[in-house]
């Protein structure tokens, strides 16, 4: 958890306090000296409360505290959040280096997606509605077929998480998402912070909540999986743009070929299809070359073409296949919905990294918030 600095002016007599979490442990203890005309608490700690220990499946727990320690006239309120703001940001620059040195844009973005593609706006109860909240980190949810693969994600944003252990994993698996569609030529995607994880495998999600590539009918499973997470037409085909990055490997979806001409030299472990013929750069290219349909090294899914074939999703795809720019708009608020749904806030109005404020005004959960449907 990470702490505001809250700087005031101490009177002229020598006081000691002690703040206390609610199972009244002292957790800090804080003495302000009559020499110092002004104390900066900068460097307060959270408790991470556990009934047992401080550590529990290598994640720190975290509660968040909030104290008021009256001085004279003023209030001191140091608030600890889920995440802290500082690291996210260093964590964002050693993820760009992460990238730049392995290529892995495609699986970061399925990472964060994965952790996220759980949620059902028809459960009120969190973690049981699922959404970003850490839990594809644990063995039994990796399992999971269609997680196949993102074992190799983890290994690779293990040890930013071990060196800004601040940060929560589900911010991270989505920091990493969003940064890989920015750092592959994407728009820059309105994210927030301070994600809650899970603590345990039991509170991970049953297996079946993410879409199936060659289901028997695909508008209609896509419209069951997405609609279940609040989400639109608009949010499917926009979403399904992001297959512009990255190529699927038969040995772990069951799809595309070993290896194609654009895929057998890498970047990366090479082999595996791929949707476009660069990607590892996010344009429209995925929208212009399923419509088209003319090189067969080129993967087309029964969930890829269907987008061209549903009267609905078409208008959409039709239109992102000529405007960049309006695919980008839309799939940049399609994946902060998706980042966002069903995940706990702390603070609930979430954290921006861009500024250093917090993103909005807080709200009550509200399962079903999102539209479901043709926008």
């Amino acid at each position: 958890m990470a702490c505001l600095s809250t700087t005031y002016s101490a009177s002229t007599h020598s006081h000691h306090y002690h703040l206390h979490s609610s199972t009244r442990k002292p957790i800090a203890s804080l003495s302000l000296l009559s020499s110092s005309p002004s104390i900066t608490l900068s460097s307060l700690k959270c408790l991470r409360s556990s009934s047992s220990s401080f550590f529990s499946n290598q994640k720190l727990q975290r509660r968040s505290m909030s104290h008021t320690i009256s001085v004279g006239r003023i209030a001191v309120v140091p608030t600890c959040f889920a995440s802290n703001t500082d690291q996210l940001k260093s964590a964002k620059e050693d993820i760009k280096v992460l990238l730049k040195t392995t290529f892995c844009h495609p699986i970061m973005v399925r990472l964060g997606w994965h952790d996220a593609g759980t949620y059902n706006k028809n459960i009120e109860e969190w973690p049981q509605r699922g959404g970003a909240n850490g839990s594809v980190r644990f063995e039994i949810e990796l399992k999971h077929a269609a997680n196949a693969g993102l074992v190799n994600a983890l290994k690779l944003l293990q040890p930013i998480k071990e060196k800004y252990p601040g940060v929560t994993y589900a911010d991270l698996f989505q920091l990493a998402s969003a940064t890989a569609v920015e750092e592959a030529g994407g728009p820059k995607i309105p994210m927030k912070y301070g994600r809650v994880d899970v603590s345990e495998p039991e509170q991970c999600p049953e297996e079946g909540r993410l879409p199936d590539a060659g289901p028997p009918t695909p508008a209609s499973h896509l419209r069951d999986v997405f609609y279940r997470m609040g989400l639109s037409d608009k949010d499917i085909v926009a979403l399904s743009g992001a297959h512009t990055l990255g190529r699927s490997r038969p040995e772990r979806s069951g799809w595309g070929k070993p290896e194609t001409k654009y895929t057998k030299d890498g970047p990366g472990a090479p082999g595996g299809q791929s949707w476009t013929i660069q990607w590892l750069q996010f344009d429209n290219s995925y929208f212009k070359d399923i419509k088209e349909k003319r090189d067969e090294d080129l993967l087309v899914l029964p969930t890829d073409a269907v987008l061209f074939e549903d009267p609905s999703f078409k208008e959409y795809a039709e239109k992102y296949a000529v405007e960049q720019e309006t695919f980008f708009n839309d799939y940049a608020e399609s994946h902060a919905k998706l980042s966002n749904a069903g995940a706990k806030f702390d603070p609930p109005e979430g954290l921006s990294i861009d500024d250093g404020s917090a993103n909005g005004v807080p709200e009550k959960f509200v399962a079903a918030k999102y539209s479901s449907g043709k926008d």
